[in-house]
Formats: C-alpha cells, structure tokens, sequence
C-alpha cells in the first residue's frame, strides 16, 4: 500500500529533489497549501508557520511538499527561498483555485495555492495526502437574504480528486449543514477523528453529527485505501482544533454576525468574502483566531502525516 493516489492525466508539476526522492522511493508525503501562508497569515508570522508545518510533517516521519506556482511552474515542495518569497510582505501572490491553473501556468504568473488548486497539483505529483485548515464551503447568506449561490470549488475537487485532505472542517463562517450535504452528493467520505459531531474550524463541535468516526491513523488509512479501490473521489478528514486553542463561543457567534453585517454593508460578494471576514476575525478578536488557525493546522499536519506513513506501509 502507498500514500500517493493515481496521478491524473500528463500535467507540469515540478517536485523538489526531496519530494521527488521521496515519490520515487516510496516513501510518505503530506502536501501543504500555500494560501495560508500568503493571504491567510500576517508577514513573518506566515514564515514561521510555514516552517513550523514543514518541521511537524518530518517530526511525524513524513516528507513535505508546500506547493505554489511561481513563473508559471507549479512546484510542489518549496526551497527556502521559495517559501520565503511566498510569505514575503510585497509577494503580491494570486490567489489560484483549481479553474486558475492553466491561466497561471500558461501565462507565466505567480500565484498561491487554495484547497482545490493543491489538491489538483498533488495529485497530478502522486501524492495522495494533503493538510490544510479549513475547506471551502456553501457560504452563509448575506443579511436579508435566504439562500446563496456561492459555492467553494473545493467540494467540487473533492468529488473528483482521490486525495485525503485533512482538516478542521470547513470554515465555520460557512454555512456547514450545507456544507456537508453537498459533499454527500458528491460522494466524498467525511471522517471525524475521534469525535461524534463535526468540527467547525474555530470551535471543536458545530453540532452536527459525523457520518463516520474513526480513531487513529490506522483505522484512517484503511478507509482510505477501501475507498480508493471503489471511487475516484477525495476523503475528507475533520480534525477539531485543539482543546487549549479553541475560540470561546460566545466571541466566536458575535464576530461572526458583524462580519456578516460587514461584507453585506460593503457589498462584497465572491472569492472577496471569506478574506474579509477573516479578516474580521482575526482584528477583533485580537489575535485568538489567528492562534486558533495556527495550532489547528499543526495539528492536522501532525495526523496527515501519521497517516501517510501507515498508507505508505
């Protein structure tokens, strides 16, 4: 059994020595986002993450693999100066999800990578594992309004990319129950690990109930090999945030009603919402968020790659 899922059609990817090494061996690699790092985290902080994320997938007996497009390249695993140009405060990055790729890599452009877009360029390397924060999802309607049709591509790539993508749930900006239902539809496996309801990135718990549980990195991958031998679809993987770093609940529901009063007041609609409202976020609550979002991707970096390492078994 390995950790890497069939590679789609013939697609430019270029590796690093040490991802391409470690696909050529056999042995276990986690694929990590670059959109975090570029758009979701101040300059510096970001660096230090994604150094920190890099350092828990090898503590875990894995390789990393941080991927971004830069001058048209899709790399997947970044050098050191590669990870700092993407963290740096003037890299002026795009924001590429998975319909972004061909422009960007045609045209030449830099851009980092969403959860769809990373999911894409993973799998086209061979690697069958990937740890983010949070997915998209079915944003919540505005004030006012009953129904959205904004929908992430990233639940769209899950239905058809047979990449293990963990995470913390999606976003609890979003709406989840929606969520969740299309990614039924799309016959995308949802695991909770070691709980019953299903995390909502910031809190531990949105109330919902997991359709399936599991409880440790070996129960995990054999779901995930069953299921790569029936469908070509990914499998998501909700990890809570930490105890210790989760956001009171309280401060969490108000910010999130002003920031939902904020993008309706501006108008502001598309791929510009979700930066605004964690924005919000992470200003009024005075950093609590932004520790929240640290510690939980750690964390499912930590389980991706203990999982990769019983998948390359």
């Amino acid at each position: 059994m390995t950790s890497t899922s069939r590679p789609a059609a013939s697609v430019p990817v270029t590796p690093s020595d040490e991802v391409a090494d470690a696909l050529e061996a056999g042995r276990p690699v986690v694929a990590l986002e670059s959109t975090i790092l570029s758009h979701g985290l101040p300059p510096g902080r970001n660096l230090r993450v994604g150094e920190r994320l890099e350092d828990t997938v090898r503590a875990a007996g894995a390789v990393p693999a941080t991927i971004a497009v830069l001058d048209g390249r899709a790399l997947v695993g970044l050098t050191r100066p590669q990870l700092e140009r993407v963290c740096a405060a003037d890299a002026d990055l795009d924001k590429l999800s998975a319909r972004d790729l061909g422009p960007a890599l045609a045209g030449g452009t830099s851009g980092a990578t969403t959860v769809a877009s990373t999911s894409v360029l993973a799998h086209a390397a061979g690697i069958g594992v990937f740890a983010t924060g949070g997915i998209g999802g079915v944003h919540l309607p505005a004030p006012g309004e009953t129904a959205t049709w904004d929908v992430s591509a990233d639940l769209g790539v899950l239905g058809r990319v047979p990449v293990l993508v963990v995470c913390s749930g999606m976003k609890s900006i979003l709406d989840i129950p929606a969520t969740l239902e299309v990614l039924e539809t799309g016959s995308v496996p949802v695991l909770g690990y070691g709980v019953d309801e299903f995390p909502a990135f910031y809190l531990r718990s949105s109330g919902l109930p997991v359709p399936h549980r599991v409880d440790d990195p070996e129960q995990v991958a054999a779901v995930v090999a069953a299921h790569r031998a029936l469908s070509p679809s990914g499998v998501l993987l909700a990890n809570p945030v930490p105890e210790t770093a989760e956001m009171d609940r309280d401060l969490h529901d108000r910010l999130l009603a002003e920031g939902l009063e904020k993008v309706a007041r501006a108008g502001t609609t598309g791929a510009d919402v979700t930066p605004v409202l964690l924005e919000h976020f992470h200003t009024a609550s005075n950093g609590v968020s932004l520790d929240a979002n640290e510690e939980l991707v750690v964390a499912n970096a930590a389980l991706a790659a203990r999982v990769a390492v019983e998948l390359a078994r």
